[in-house]
């Protein structure tokens, strides 16, 4: 699993191209160097203005609108004080990007659902602008070690800041000394698998996020908010915290508000719409993996590989992909549609009961999200239906071909 969390860490932010003549699609590297990507954007779609076909500006300034999301995203956290210990954990983004603030602004419940909004836009923004690259043979290499990024909101990128410090924080092996003098040379080619790639990665992040946007959890965040936020807007004064408070782990106060998240996950549903288009975000990255895959088993180069075929090789240490996993990956796909689709069921997970449960129905026809009825299974009884169920031995399968590492795999490949 650790070089599956390389792989994760590096898929997050990456970007960049090497320079070109004056003729050929603008340099992009020093302005993800120094950390200047709103000042990248706007050159490459100037770019694009005057050469709408340069297949290598339009993936440029796609991978460049992603990164610029995920540095909003995460200023926007680090600006109300996101506790990494928590939150952040879940998300992953605890050592990752997150730096701490210790003098967070005031977040209520209207703003958090800001930043996710925000999230949304710049994900569709960038899956837009990929969409529309056309060049089969177009090639974006980069140094991702060099890539800088402004991750607190101060205006500058610092030295700390860099792509491969953060890559460090998140795997001790990037500090080895060896791997760090090297992290200038890491050179990773992009191509137009890599392409398709990245915007089923977008809409992977979009779904999940139009879940949060389409349930309203304002009493959630006003009972437990300061669980995350210090400063977390609540009409329960003593259950506000101190930055210094919430880096301190686990106390009694800590484990009962843990308790009261939990009870409180009983999410109304306010936007019905956005759950529909997590199932369409769904069924798209499905589509996009799809496509990624007939490109990368098509290429015949070895050249610096993302994800590479069964006769290629990636630029993750100690990563391979065999035949087997190609086509355990195919199974997988056509496995998720099927249950996407509604014509494969979830097996139910109470004894008694023998339908399974259409995962479909649960997008196009939601109710209130209550966390533990789910668990215990009532929630589940409206969406119960008699037909053909997906088997626990295709996931055992593919959890052996995969080498009991299905999960990290799937998050790899998208």
């Amino acid at each position: 699993m650790m070089r599956i969390g390389i792989a994760l860490a590096l898929g997050l932010v990456w970007c960049g191209c090497s320079p070109g003549r004056a003729d050929e699609s603008p340099s992009i590297e020093k302005y993800l160097g120094e950390g200047k990507l709103a000042e990248g954007e706007k050159v490459l779609g100037e770019r694009l203005k005057t050469a709408p076909d340069d297949g290598k500006a339009r993936f440029g300034l796609g991978v460049v609108q992603f990164v610029r999301g995920v540095e909003r995203m995460v200023q926007s956290l680090h600006r109300y004080g996101l506790n990494s210990l928590l939150l952040g954990a879940a998300l992953r983004f605890d050592r990752l990007l997150i730096p701490e603030n210790a003098h967070p602004e005031p977040i209520g419940y209207e703003e958090l659902r800001a930043i996710f909004q925000t999230w949304v836009d710049d994900l569709a923004r960038a899956e837009a602008t990929l969409a529309q690259v056309r060049d089969d043979q177009v090639k974006l290499p980069f140094r991702i070690g060099e890539l800088r990024l402004d991750f607190d909101g101060d205006g500058k990128a610092e030295p700390e800041e860099t792509l491969w410090r953060i890559f460090a924080r998140f795997n001790r092996a990037a500090d080895d000394p060896e791997i760090a003098a090297a992290s200038k040379e890491f050179v990773i080619v992009l191509d137009r698998a890599d392409v398709a790639w990245l915007r089923g990665y977008c809409h992977l992040l979009m779904a999940h996020v139009e879940v949060c946007l389409a349930h309203d959890g304002r009493e959630l965040f006003d009972h437990t908010g300061p669980l995350f936020f210090a400063n977390a807007k609540s009409t329960y004064p003593f259950l506000k915290r101190t930055p210094g408070e919430l880096r301190e782990g686990f106390g009694f106060d800590e484990i009962v508000d843990a308790v009261a998240f939990i009870h409180l996950v009983r999410l109304p549903v306010v936007e019905p719409e956005r759950l529909t288009s997590t199932l369409a975000h769904l069924e798209a990255m499905i589509a996009l993996s799809r496509e990624s895959w007939r490109y990368i088993l098509a290429e015949t180069d070895d050249d610096h590989e993302w994800v590479p075929s069964p006769k290629q090789h990636t630029v993750i240490p100690g990563m391979t992909v065999t035949d087997e996993m190609a086509t355990g990956w195919k199974e997988f796909l056509a496995e998720a549609e099927s249950i996407l689709q509604g014509k494969k069921l979830i097996p139910f997970w109470r004894a008694r009961e023998t339908r399974g449960v259409n995962l479909r129905r649960v997008f196009t026809e939601p109710r209130t999200f209550d966390l533990v009825l789910w668990i215990q299974g009532t929630a589940a009884a409206p969406y119960l239906e008699a037909g053909p169920q997906t088997s626990v031995e295709t996931w055992l399968r593919l959890q052996r071909v995969f080498r009991g590492e299905f999960i990290g795999f799937a998050l790899w490949f998208n």
